[in-house]
């Protein structure tokens, strides 16, 4: 198991505001919100039979939720080219015998690494997500021509996992 040094000047926890999104190696452009990396184990409960009153308890499954990625709508494609791996309308024909649409097997799949970074723009902790794959794709919100706010589009990551990224020590603190 790794052994985390301590940094002995920082007292308050790392603020949400400053991340990146990275996948196929570069980052993300304009990702502005990130779910939550949630993962729930659930309960199985069973009994002895020698037992009338106890309730016995152990692990059972677990799973992990799916991390939801916003950022301004933009020209540059990169959600929606994840996203039309998955489905992708009119990429193949109904009349082609294949029913119209079909997903890539080959690249469908993506491991994204969540980056925060402290107060003074040094990396300070990373996770690795494992085996993503665009579940909900929103291209565009609901438009209003009354509203004052920016038109944001996000992707649903389904995933198999994560965990943090051991090789990034604490920062020492500038």
């Amino acid at each position: 198991m790794a052994q985390f040094s301590v940094n002995s000047d920082r007292f308050d926890p790392y603020k949400n505001f400053k991340f990146l999104v990275k996948w196929d190696g570069r980052t993300v452009a304009g990702v502005s919100k990130v779910g939550a990396l949630k993962r729930t184990t659930e309960v199985v409960e069973h009994r002895e039979g020698g037992d009338v009153s106890t309730t016995r308890k152990s692990p059972g499954q677990t799973k992990y939720e799916a991390i939801t990625l916003e950022r301004g709508v933009t020209h540059d494609p990169d959600f929606q080219n994840w996203a039309n791996q998955v489905w992708n309308y009119g990429a193949s024909p109904p009349s082609s015998g294949s029913g119209g649409g079909e997903m890539s097997l080959k690249n469908f799949r993506k491991d994204i690494t969540i980056e925060l970074y402290n107060e003074a723009g040094q990396l300070a902790i990373a996770y690795n997500v494992f085996r993503c794959w665009v579940s909900e794709y929103q291209a565009l919100p609901e438009l209003d021509a009354s509203a004052n706010a920016v038109a944001i589009q996000t992707i649903k990551l389904e995933n198999e996992g994560w965990s943090i990224d051991e090789g990034v020590s604490e920062p020492s603190e500038k």
